[in-house]
């Protein structure tokens, strides 16, 4: 998955290859265990035990070298029980990936559904549409392998690290920056992943990287051996969050610990982490892999134990139950004869992992007799259905950053040429971000606007995404001659992507007077499109009166280029809002090193992430236009004044408030305990209207604020957000159940959660009301 000796950057060579080399399309048969008559007799076989006895009946009639065989992502058959080999690592963030020993696009089916990249799709801040995407990778997964197209069912997705630093490579994968918004975003995908059913997983879906990973390499400091020194308040309010909400709510039945050693343990060999936390206070109900060679790194890189034995054994004994690699496979034997674990460890990982295997029907003869999935095939791939949610994704996703003047959008009949300008705007790789497979097909923005306007004439500008060399004076010349001009501008993976962070929040290269030369020659305001994942500074673009509009289009997935159209002509009314900051380049003297989430303007260290920054911006988070005006009205809960129900009662007044320097006091949320935090809830509701033009949707966004940011409170922090598709003209009322335990709390010093005494205000737009906890 994410080690370099996997070669992960080939695979641009290898989508080319795979769209154009010819095939013989020819559906094979799925592996699968207990067929019948095959394995009469053995209990692992009988479907009427529960899962875990079969399991465990399993491991044990496996030989101890048949059983260390099983601990890497490529696990060996057992052909005397007529077990076939599986290979673990399958990717999905985005649609089914190149990436991964386990899908395999060769046979009847050449092309999965590409969606846009994570970050898009996320500043559509819509859990249904989150979840379709989930289920749509999870029915073409299970479809492939229905048709002998696959060796496994695990899909090593989402990625729900927090984007804690706009430098990071691979935030272009993950939800943004906030917790919250990570948190649903992993609990949807998972659930749509892994299927409806309690007892049958349609795939096995695996939340990475655990924990505080979120560099690949910046001055110096390379994520084999980063050692990242966090406080116990931001891993209790802010890295760990989403993977919390992956396992207790989504159910996810896999967690990734990352290559990250965090405060002096790799998170691969921390029994804390790995079974503490994850088997024991979340529950998982399921397996924890390694990164990609994680444990070999722990060893080579990292220094941990002085032997490979030393630290296969430390990895297993840790709560780890699968290599990426085969490190534990080669090293697994002799680990137990030289004492350093026992059989019985190794068990243990085993029961987990065929405990999975068996959750998905693996053992339960052949797949395609499975009432739930069995019926899945070729026909569910590409669907029109599944195509058309690409094109929904990459519409909802697109955020509209200026609109000065009301330039959009535009008139179709009122273009009568247009030039195109820009490396992103022909390029189909700029559509995809990294992680993806064979798209059924494409649009480039290119394709997309010729068939709005007759008269396109289109320039790169650029030789690539970095700029080395401009053609200035062609595109001035180019853009003084048309109608409009609309500029595709941006990254590539060459600045951002596994492996490599930015050292620069600007447009590479010449970027940046190559636009500005284009909207100084141009006869009205262009428009500028950026197609990136993490965020970049055009405070130049925003404050330039000859550039008219600013759009974020992400990497926006196989119908990127069609939904950049009908929101440039109006046939889609932008809604996405943005799922981070964007910092001016300043923010990059910042070390990407330190972990603090939290301020501290004694040394000048501005924080991170709108709950902490304290510094200026380029966009807010959740900044985003609309072709419509919309109006959002917090509508206080009937008889309660200015004050929520329930917050005014004796549940806190058993309960010890502790002091706090700034003269307050907080209630820790354990000892309200589960019934007194459930009388505590009550609803909000949020009135909002679409007073036109257009129809549209709207994401409406609810924070809580502070009447101070002291005591470690962040400035303000997202309590929820609701999506809602509204004519012009209708109103509607949005529900938002309000857990003060959980939305009104942050952590303290210690990481145990607070909720602090007196006022609280719940925030929409300017519009908000007050809330009082008190004894």
């Amino acid at each position: 998955m994410d080690a370099s000796s996997y070669h992960a950057a080939g695979m641009v060579v290898l989508m080319v290859a795979t769209l154009t080399l010819p095939r013989i399309a020819v559906a094979g048969n799925p592996p699968f265990s207990c067929a019948p008559g095959a394995t009469q007799g053995y209990a692992f076989c009988d479907r009427r035990l529960p899962v875990e006895q079969r399991a465990a009946d399993l491991v044990a009639r496996l030989s101890l070298a048949e059983k260390v065989s099983q601990l890497g992502d490529e696990a060996a058959g057992v052909p005397r029980l007529g077990v076939p080999p599986y290979k673990w690592w399958s990717e999905g963030l985005h649609g089914l990936a190149f990436w991964g020993h386990g899908m395999h696009f060769d046979g009847a089916v050449r092309a999965i559904t590409s969606f846009p990249q994570v970050l898009l799709t996320a500043a559509s801040f819509d859990e249904n549409l989150w979840h379709r995407i989930g289920q749509a990778i999870g029915t073409e997964a299970r479809a492939l392998y229905n048709i002998g197209q696959a060796e496994g069912l695990t899909i090593w997705s989402p990625n729900v690290n927090i984007f804690r630093d706009p430098r990071w490579g691979r935030g272009q994968e993950t939800p943004g920056e906030d917790p919250t918004t990570a948190s649903k975003y992993g609990v949807a995908f998972v659930r749509g992943l892994q299927g409806l059913s309690p007892t049958t997983l349609q795939t096995s879906a695996c939340c990475k990287h655990a924990t505080a990973y979120d560099l690949e390499a910046w001055n110096g400091a390379i994520r084999y051996d980063y050692k990242a020194w966090v406080t116990a308040q931001d891993l209790a309010d802010t890295f760990n969050p989403p993977f919390r909400s992956c396992v207790e709510e989504g159910k996810a039945s896999c967690v990734m610990c990352a290559y990250t050693t965090v405060n002096g343990v790799p998170a691969c060999a921390s029994s804390d982490l790995l079974t503490k936390t994850f088997k024991g206070a979340w529950g998982l109900n399921g397996y924890v892999s390694s990164d990609c060679d994680a444990v070999a790194l722990m060893h080579d890189s990292q220094g941990y134990r002085p032997t490979p034995e030393d630290t296969v054994a430390a990895a297993l004994t840790a709560g780890l139950d699968l290599n990426c690699g085969n490190y534990t496979q080669v090293h697994g034997m002799a680990a137990v004869q030289q004492g350093k674990m026992s059989e019985q460890d190794v068990d243990k990982a085993l029961r987990n992992l065929f405990t999975v295997r068996m959750r998905l029907g693996h053992f339960d003869g052949d797949p395609r007799s499975s009432a739930l999935y069995g019926g899945l095939g070729a026909g569910d791939v590409c669907s029109p259905a599944h195509k058309m949610l690409s094109l929904e994704a990459a519409q909802d996703g697109i955020v509209l950053l200026k609109n000065d003047a009301g330039i959009l959008p535009l008139s179709r009949p009122a273009v009568a040429s247009a030039a195109v300008i820009g490396h992103n705007a022909n390029d189909p790789a700029a559509l995809y971000g990294n992680y993806f497979g064979p798209p059924c097909e494409y649009t480039t923005p290119l394709q997309g606007l010729q068939g709005y306007v007759k008269n396109v004439r289109f320039l790169a500008g650029c030789d690539s995404a970095a700029c080395g060399l401009a053609a200035t004076g062609q595109a001035a010349a180019l853009a003084g001659s048309s109608d409009y001009v609309i500029m595709f501008m941006g990254l590539s993976q060459r600045q951002e992507q596994e492996g490599l962070d930015r050292t620069s929040l600007l447009l590479p290269g010449q970027q940046q007077s190559l636009i500005t030369a284009v909207a100084s020659a141009a006869k009205r305001p262009v428009i500028l499109v950026l197609l990136t994942g993490g965020p970049v500074d055009v405070s130049f673009a925003k404050s330039n009166p000859k550039i008219g509009a600013i759009l974020w289009a992400g990497y926006p997935g196989q119908a990127g280029g069609l939904a950049i159209a009908k929101v440039l002509f109006g046939e889609h009314n932008p809604s996405g809002r943005l799922p981070v900051t964007w910092y001016p380049e300043e923010f990059t003297r910042v070390p990407m090193t330190d972990m603090r989430m939290r301020a501290d303007l004694a040394t000048g260290y501005p924080g991170r992430s709108y709950r902490f920054y304290q510094g200026s911006t380029v966009y807010k988070f959740g900044d985003g236009l609309s072709y419509s005006k919309f109006s959002r009205q917090l509508v206080v809960p009937s008889g309660t004044g200015n004050r929520a129900p329930n917050t005014n009662t004796n549940l806190l007044a058993g309960l010890t408030a502790t002091p706090a320097a700034d003269g307050g006091a907080s209630y820790v949320v354990e000892e309200i305990g589960a019934d007194g935090c459930e009388q505590l809830k009550f609803p909000a509701v949020v009135e909002v209207q679409n007073h036109g033009p257009l129809d549209g949707k709207h994401s409406v966004l609810m924070f809580l604020r502070w009447p101070n940011a002291t005591g470690g409170r962040p400035a303000s922090q997202l309590v929820g957000f609701r999506a809602q598709h509204l004519r012009a003209g209708e109103k509607a009322r949005l529900r938002f159940d309000v857990s003060p335990c959980e939305h009104f709390s942050w952590a303290n010093e210690d990481g145990k959660k607070v909720l602090g005494a007196g006022s609280h205000f719940l925030r929409v737009d300017k519009d908000e009301y007050e809330i009082r906890f008190e004894a």
